[in-house]
């Protein structure tokens, strides 16, 4: 497998791995393919950097993140379906720690409270629980 960091012309690739993560892991994000190009040129032009992950020359997966002061901020990672369970996001996440995240101390990411696989993978990378954030739908009472 190689690691190599995305360009803005992979933009539309990681957006549509993006839609196939969302429908995974059951996000309730509505964006079109259009729009979630549109949001992942943009990351990439801003603050994200993304990493691919490749077979043979063809991308099998991403990791999208952003440096904090004191953390890195994983956003996002996948591995097409037909990939899992292979280890290539066990190994893409130890290049990542050794060629791109080696001059920080700490890594974060939010994992879906319902997205037990996921929970489990991060835990068996060494990611342990830190904080659960809660929410509420704000709609009135009506009696």
């Amino acid at each position: 497998m190689d690691c190599r960091l995305a360009t803005a012309a992979d933009a539309g690739l990681l957006a549509a791995f993006n839609q196939q993560l969302i429908r995974d892991e059951g996000h309730r994000n509505s964006m079109n393919l259009t729009e979630l190009t549109e949001r992942m040129s943009g990351w990439l032009k801003g603050e994200y950097q993304a990493a691919m992950f490749e077979l043979e020359g063809t991308a099998v997966g991403y990791a999208l993140f952003r440096s904090e002061p004191e953390y890195i901020y994983i956003r996002q990672l996948f591995v097409t379906a037909e990939h899992r369970r292979k280890g290539i996001a066990r190994t893409a996440i130890a290049w990542l720690r050794k060629n791109r995240w080696s001059d920080t101390d700490r890594l974060r990411i939010d994992v879906l409270v319902g997205n037990s696989a996921a929970r489990e993978f991060w835990k068996s990378v060494g990611f342990r629980d830190y904080c659960i954030t809660m929410e509420s739908e704000n709609r009135l009472e009506t009696s």
